[in-house]
């Protein structure tokens, strides 16, 4: 799209955490035999993601292939996604056999057996309380059906808001990305957390040795490191108001987000993402709501000066914010 970009591009476009957990020292051998410490794995996210015990936890490579796994827990009916949110929802519960549709508020279920509520939401950050979700799942319990909450945003959003301890009930699905808050997307490592039998059966589906040897030793250091996870929800909440100065300086409305990404909404969307990307600075843009944006943060100084140049360089007379 703009071959004559400044390069390296600055992307943008994920919600990924910029600043990577530091990978440990790993030994030649975890490369060279099958893996074999997955149980201690599920043992430490249960722990960090305050989940029942390591029986809830099935470890997979990313959330992305759990979602159409996920779908089939529930024979082919009505499917309900609510968004608008990351689209891989809808296309996997669609290829499960479900007949989906999205809605835009919880009221619209029209007899759904499987929904899907991503929390907090992307791309505009909507968070939904953990008691309107359980009474969700109540209401579904008796015609079989399924809540499946994806938390992928989840490390970033408030302490206490999270399903992953009430999975017990049976019907409700979580799952948690460890790519995202840790940096580390190319790993490919997530979660689902559910009650032991739906773990038992998710486990069987993905098949033996579905998570290699290295993202397994890394996912244990990373997960315990309880200093690290703290520090860095500081530091990625301080750069997301950095990043809401540089955008309302720049006459663009923050409506949304979490401290990994945020949403803007303008009338220019267009022509701000044509700008930004021949300046080399990739975001995210969105065919079905064409007045939004959505920034990630920086990686380093350097990023951060290219974004604001060419924030100034719209023509809007930008001023620099005042503690910079």
């Amino acid at each position: 799209m703009f071959p004559r970009a400044e390069q390296p591009f600055v992307d943008l476009s994920t919600g990924i955490n910029p600043h990577a957990y530091p990978i440990p020292l790993l030994s030649p051998s975890i490369f060279q035999r099958l893996p074999t410490a997955v149980e201690r794995l599920s043992t430490i996210a249960a722990a960090a993601y305050g989940a029942p015990s390591a029986a809830h936890v099935v470890p997979a490579p990313g959330t992305q292939i759990l979602l159409r796994l996920v779908a089939t827990l529930v024979p082919p009916r009505r499917a309900a996604v609510l968004g608008p949110t990351y689209g891989e929802h809808i296309r996997s519960a669609a290829q499960a056999g479900h007949e989906v549709r999205e809605i835009d508020t919880l009221d619209n279920l029209n007899g759904a057996e499987l929904v899907t509520v991503v929390n907090p939401n992307n791309p505009d950050g909507l968070l939904m309380s953990r008691d309107a979700l359980l009474a969700l799942a109540n209401d579904l319990r008796p015609r079989g059906g399924m809540l499946v909450a994806d938390e992928a945003f989840m490390d970033v959003g408030p302490l206490g808001a999270s399903l992953a301890g009430d999975v017990a009930c049976g019907n409700i699905v979580v799952l948690r990305s460890f790519g995202k808050f840790f940096g580390l997307a190319g790993l490919r490592l997530g979660f689902a957390i559910a009650a032991p039998p739906i773990a038992r059966q998710l486990t069987a589906s993905l098949g033996p040795w579905a998570v290699s040897g290295p993202a397994i030793a890394v996912g244990e250091a990373a997960l315990a490191d309880t200093t690290w996870g703290d520090s860095m929800r500081g530091q990625l909440a301080e750069e997301a108001k950095k990043l809401d100065q540089h955008l309302t300086c720049a006459d663009l409305q923050v409506v949304g987000g979490t401290s990994l990404f945020r949403l803007v909404r303008t009338p220019l969307a267009t022509e701000w993402f044509g700008h930004l990307g021949r300046a080399g600075i990739f975001v995210r843009r969105f065919v079905e709501q064409s007045s939004w944006l959505r920034f990630g943060l920086p990686a380093g100084e350097d990023e951060w000066n290219r974004l604001h140049a060419a924030l100034a360089s719209f023509g809007l007379g930008v001023a620099r914010p005042n503690n910079e």
